[in-house]
């Protein structure tokens, strides 16, 4: 993990700052290829009524007009949450090369918090995986967002508040 993966992370928190000011689940996503975006892309399932519009099924469908091929090869996705079952078989169908997240996802998380479909050797293709990048910023807005909709005023403070205002 190196500065350029920060970066990009960073730019999928601010998709996930996007989402929450939208009313969706804070979640973000960027994919990018030799060093460069190709798609950005956040939740946006309720303002879609669509149960896959998943920040990571959003952004594969927009890098995938882009590159003009559902086959994404050599690509890095940068995501806030621990991708789903659903976004991680997306993301072995598409051929992501490698998948950093930010906070583990302990109730649907399919990259080693439930499941982890990046060890199973009986699939046709392996996805590198590297966790907890900028967990704590992307842990916290998850939490903040919960806590916010569950109408508790309990206030998130600490460092971590600085970093995520643009």
């Amino acid at each position: 993990m190196d500065e350029k993966d920060k970066y990009f992370m960073q730019l999928a928190l601010e998709e996930a700052l996007r989402a929450e000011q939208e009313g969706e689940v804070p979640i973000g996503a960027i994919l990018v290829k030799d060093q460069e975006v190709i798609a950005k892309a956040h939740n946006r399932v309720i303002q879609e009524n669509d149960p896959t519009a998943h920040a990571e099924i959003l952004v594969l469908r927009k890098a995938a007009q882009v590159v003009g091929n559902y086959r994404l090869l050599d690509t890095k996705l940068y995501v806030t949450i621990e991708p789903c079952l659903m976004c991680a078989g997306a993301m072995l169908h598409a051929r992501v090369k490698k998948v950093f997240f930010g906070a583990p996802e302990p109730k649907m998380g399919a990259f080693g918090s439930v499941y982890d479909l990046s060890k199973d050797k009986r699939l046709n293709h392996q996805i590198e995986v590297e966790s907890g990048l900028l967990a704590e910023e992307a842990q916290y807005l998850i939490q903040r967002f919960f806590k916010e909709r569950r109408g508790t005023e309990e206030a998130v403070t600490g460092a971590t508040r600085n970093r995520l205002v643009p």
